[in-house]
């Protein structure tokens, strides 16, 4: 086991999750979400902690992020990898490549389809609790800004695969295509969902709304709801 390395799962309980992002079986989607995060996190043998709403602390999303990583680095650890649990296709070499690149001295960065992260590994060293509290937290360019701030620091980032996490049921829908790896019961709620919202759809009359607000999502994923 890796002690200088600790796993820091950021994600809120199913009914929280549900909250923010609204969508007809969400509370099923998200417990399964959870319950396969912790799997992969558990079979990568490197000691985790799970910060769910109650545990996390700060008024922003930017606060409450950046206070749960500190908090791992009060533990003792050198090293905290970040995640949220809304990234199906996360893997267990995904966490041992971020180990290997942190072995490395450099900053690891998981970028998400929609311009956020989905993965976010760092030394201590590379960590200022005031910068990160300034980054654009819930913003497309998310992952663009942490890049440049950690380059401009002159620290080589290590860039993952690309994947697509889950904010809306369109993003689920994205990822129902790419599910054949998925468990039977975690393919039939993503059916499930996606299904129930193309049949809702079909008596739904739009309304344009100019004015928009921002939502809480785990790692900075934006989204703005009409």
């Amino acid at each position: 086991m890796n002690i200088k390395t600790a796993i820091l799962v950021f994600a809120n309980s199913s009914k929280e999750e549900l909250l923010h992002k609204p969508m007809i079986g969400g509370e099923k989607l998200f417990t399964e979400l959870t319950k396969k995060t912790l799997s992969v996190v558990e079979s990568s043998g490197l000691p985790f902690f799970v910060f769910t709403e109650r545990k996390q602390s700060g008024k922003t999303f930017g606060e409450r992020f950046v206070n749960a990583i500190q908090s791992i680095y009060d533990l003792g650890f050198e090293n905290v990898i970040t995640i949220g649990n809304d990234t199906p296709h996360l893997k267990k070499h995904h966490l041992l490549e971020s180990v290997k690149q942190l072995e490395n001295n450099k900053f690891v960065l998981g970028p998400s389809a929609d311009g956020g992260f989905y993965l976010m590994g760092l030394h201590k060293s590379q960590f200022n609790r005031s910068t990160f509290l300034k980054l654009p937290w819930q913003s497309k360019d998310l992952a663009k800004s942490i890049s440049l701030l950690i380059k401009t620091a002159k620290i080589e980032v290590a860039l993952l695969e690309v994947l697509h996490d889950i904010d809306t049921v369109e993003d689920l829908k994205i990822i129902s295509k790419l599910s054949f790896a998925f468990s039977n019961v975690l393919r039939a709620i993503i059916y499930k969902i996606t299904h129930s919202s193309c049949e809702i759809s079909k008596y739904v009359i739009p309304i344009k709304d100019t004015s928009h607000h921002a939502s809480f999502y785990n790692k900075g994923s934006p989204l703005f709801m009409a």
